[in-house]
């Protein structure tokens, strides 16, 4: 089946109840998906495998899949940034039938936000003033803000987080509101580790009735970490941008057998690199994003911690990042 392309949030909700009714009809018929469960991919588009990876592991795991395609205006700083992120619709729309998503949820800008940017909108607070927040402010909060929309608009029920209880008494408690209520899930890359935090606190510090999936990052054979900014790179540049991938390996070797991490040497492999302006290269507690100093140079590596490195690359920014332990 072809995905189906949806541009309103009405249209959206219709689709994916009828969806959810129709594959809890077939009584398990459902080639081994969870039966009652929806899950949600969020994009900006211009896809490529890594979105393809996040497309099946929310179809191998629920019985409706939606997908959404929306390029942010809030998240950008920088207005001919937003103008030349690539739209590539017809191709997305052709990855997600591939992939077997149900629906791809395109809206417009206007339809997201219908009285214009929103006055009231999520904040990512100090966390998402770090490392990205730093160089992008305000990223994080535009970044949050859809992704609450987002996940509002795709849930089960029409939005509604719990059912009427028997006779208006108000909402059923929780243990009686799941069996009725469809399981909802929401896919993200750790490629974006920043943001994938960030909505993981969002989610349990508002309560949202959501399961956040981390999706590992997915990478070209030669180590650079898929994204849709590649694309912008020379021949000469990507080869240059494999420095990022290479100084990420060397921590989790040095990780991996409980040697000092000796950060120093690796920011230091980043900047011998032609072309490479290293922005910032630090190993951080993968909850808080607080930095592991105490690891970072002369004692062994102990516990768990997450390396995050971006750098400018000819023109093209580039982010990654390697959990260690």
């Amino acid at each position: 089946m072809s995905t189906v392309l949806v541009t309103t949030i009405a249209e959206l909700r219709d689709k994916s109840a009828a969806l959810l009714r129709q594959r809890a009809a077939q009584g398990g018929q459902d080639s081994g998906r969870e039966p009652g469960t929806l899950g949600l991919v969020p994009t900006m588009g211009a896809l490529h495998r890594g979105h393809a990876t996040l497309a099946r592991a929310a179809v191998a795991e629920n019985s409706v899949v939606v997908a959404s395609v929306f390029v942010n205006p809030l998240q950008f700083g920088d207005a001919t940034d937003l103008a030349r992120y690539p739209r590539t619709t017809e191709a997305d729309l052709a990855l997600l039938s591939e992939a077997g998503v149900d629906l791809m949820f395109a809206p417009s800008v206007e339809e997201m936000y219908p009285g214009g940017e929103p006055m009231v909108r999520v904040t990512a607070g100090m966390m998402g003033e770090l490392y990205e927040g730093a160089s992008r402010p305000g990223h994080f909060d535009g970044a949050l803000t859809v992704v609450a929309k987002l996940l509002h608009t795709a849930m089960p029920d029409g939005g509604l987080p719990y059912q009427a209880g028997a006779g208006g008494d108000g909402p059923q408690n929780i243990a009686e509101d799941a069996a009725v209520r469809p399981a909802y899930r929401a896919y993200f890359g750790q490629k974006d580790a920043q943001q994938l935090t960030l909505v993981r606190k969002m989610v349990a510090d508002l309560n949202f009735p959501v399961d956040i999936v981390a999706v590992p990052t997915v990478r070209d054979d030669d180590g650079l970490a898929l994204s849709s900014r590649n694309r912008f790179l020379s021949a000469q540049e990507r080869d240059s941008a494999l420095v990022l991938s290479r100084a990420l390996r060397l921590l989790k070797r040095r990780a991996d057998a409980h040697e000092p991490l000796d950060i120093d040497s690796a920011q230091a492999l980043v900047d011998s690199a032609p072309g490479v302006e290293l922005e910032y290269l630090e190993v951080v507690d993968p909850l808080t994003l607080a930095v592991r100093a105490e690891n970072c140079q002369d004692t062994p590596f102990t516990g768990e911690a997450l390396v995050l490195v971006a750098a400018k690359v000819g023109p093209v920014r580039l982010i990654d990042n390697m959990p260690l332990g």
